[in-house]
């Protein structure tokens, strides 16, 4: 069983021969190549070198287009300022003075610089690993690119304040995130990852009814291109797992402040639930052993079907024999 058809045949639910491993790999795995994250963050041909080493030598299930939150907000007109080891930033958030989003330059996903990179990278995913290995594209979800774009206190405050601006803009980043997806699917993604993260930050009834429908649409806007959806919220997601449930995600990242085992309650039994080891203190800082102890933990709460992650991006600096106790191959039990 290769790769591909293990993360495929865990998505159906059905018995693999050990649990595919989807770690989030950035920074460390541009170093692990003797790169830096700057490099890693504006070259595609850093980005999936970097990726298919790490995949090669740890035994990883994935091919990640993962960097940082600002494809679309390049596209959309805002200035990148690319740092030697730390996530790129935005020089000025392109709403965060003036609302109109009228005004701004609608992204174009072949065309702007840094959207087109992420295509190239799934392309070059595909000519190097298709077949074997999943791909996963990558776009910011409705309230993450929003806030992004606005500013994060400044969408906070639209949420509050003006329901209707909020909701048009979302539906905009929607429209975006689509139109991106539907290129990477094309070029050989088999999965889109979301990320959106500033949800985790709203309360249960402003997300059920300003960013959740706005992320359905997105969800199964995808899922009819034909690609599976692995969401990633960062934070503590607990509060909003009633809504998250109506979503009918393929899988879903469970930072490592949420408990497995409410996710899977929460979610159903068809949900892959990815995690949920946090990265700092059991992966950089834990042993091999106790690692492994822990994963066992978690896919035993978790159950079937299960990813094998950290709760989020496996920081620089982790030890190479810690990396490599989260990704020996964990044996399929039939819970």
């Amino acid at each position: 069983m290769n790769s591909l058809e293990r993360y495929v045949t865990t998505l159906e639910g059905k018995p693999v021969d050990h649990l595919p491993r989807l770690p989030i790999l950035m920074q460390f795995a541009a170093e692990h190549i003797g790169s830096n994250y700057a490099a890693f963050a504006s070259d595609y041909r850093v980005l999936t070198e970097a990726n298919i080493a790490c995949a090669q030598e740890f035994g990883i299930d994935q091919m990640n287009t993962m960097s940082d939150p600002y494809r679309e907000t390049q596209g959309f007109g805002a200035r990148i300022i690319y740092e030697t080891n730390m996530v790129p930033r935005c020089d000025r958030h392109p709403l965060e003075d003036d609302p109109d989003f009228s005004k701004l330059p609608r992204p174009k996903p072949l065309e702007a610089e840094r959207m087109r990179d992420r295509i190239e990278a799934v392309k070059t995913y595909r000519s190097r690993v298709g077949g074997q290995s999943s791909i996963m594209g990558w776009v910011e979800g409705p309230a993450a690119e929003a806030a992004d774009l606005r500013r994060l206190d400044n969408f906070f405050m639209d949420l509050l304040d003006d329901e209707d601006y909020v909701g048009d803009l979302m539906d905009l980043c929607v429209e975006v995130a689509l139109e991106f997806a539907a290129e990477q699917i094309k070029e050989g993604a088999d999965t889109i990852g979301i990320g959106d993260a500033v949800a985790s930050q709203v309360a249960p009834e402003i997300y059920e009814k300003l960013i959740l429908p706005r992320q359905r649409r997105l969800v199964r806007g995808i899922q009819k291109m034909g690609g599976a959806v692995r969401m990633h919220i960062c934070g503590n997601i607990t509060h909003l797992l009633p809504g998250l449930a109506s979503l009918d995600l393929d899988v879903i990242d469970v930072d490592h402040m949420v408990h497995p085992a409410t996710v899977r309650e929460a979610l159903g039994s068809k949900i892959a639930i990815g995690g949920n080891l946090d990265p700092v203190a059991d992966i950089l800082r834990g042993s091999p052993e106790s690692i492994r102890e822990k994963l066992e933990k978690c896919y035993c709460e978790a159950k079937n079907p299960f990813i094998v992650n950290a709760g989020c991006e496996i920081p620089s600096g982790t030890p190479i024999e810690n990396l490599n106790a989260l990704c020996t191959p964990l044996l399929y039990r039939n819970f």
